[in-house]
């Protein structure tokens, strides 16, 4: 007998459906990204520093669907902004320069699960095209939170704001890219 086609849902669809195992999944995701997050590389001629939050926040989105993704990056925002020190460095607050990217985390991770669901994590390209996508709502919230909260110009703003950032997004991109077609694979 052959193994059955998997081609509906995302990742987590395929555990045993219970109210628990819905709550876990959110919580686990808020914790990911919290400590994905505390992985930095401060630049010190930005106050974003460089993280692996936006890799943790595509594996949420896409792992967890665009509701229990989004919901997952929700409690995170809420707890740093409660003072919990879950944003890079350990930061918390909703004052600070970086905050849009967080805001910009809640966007992308339900970006990246409804293109999930619709099996954009299942080959290179498609699951190229849920980075892109998922990388560019980040930049489209925090990059004008950066020049609001900074005073900078536009100009300014990419280069404090976008521009250190694309090499490193792109390396996590690629990891992204070739861990969940894997993973698709390895359940199939």
């Amino acid at each position: 007998m052959s193994s059955p086609t998997i081609t509906a849902g995302v990742l987590s669809d395929h555990l045993p459906v219970s109210r628990l195992r819905d709550v876990t999944l959110v919580l686990t995701g808020t914790l990911f990204v919290a400590l994905a997050s505390q992985l930095i590389i401060p630049l010190w001629f930005t106050p974003v520093p460089l993280s692996m939050a936006t890799f943790a926040v595509m594996l949420t989105g896409a792992s967890l669907g665009p509701a229990k993704g989004a919901l997952s990056l929700a409690l995170y925002m809420l707890l740093g902004i409660a003072g919990a020190p879950v944003f890079a460095d350990g930061a918390s607050g909703w004052g600070g320069a970086s905050f849009g990217y967080v805001i910009g985390y809640v966007l992308a991770a339900a970006a990246a699960g409804a293109l999930a669901e619709r099996g954009f994590d299942r080959t290179l390209g498609k699951t190229a095209l849920l980075v892109i996508v998922s990388s560019a709502l980040v930049y489209a919230i925090g990059l004008p939170w950066l020049m609001v909260s900074t005073g900078a110009g536009l100009g300014a703003g990419l280069q404090m704001g976008v521009l250190p950032f694309l090499i490193g997004d792109a390396i996590k991109g690629l990891a992204a890219v070739a861990l969940l077609p894997s993973v698709w694979r390895l359940i199939k």
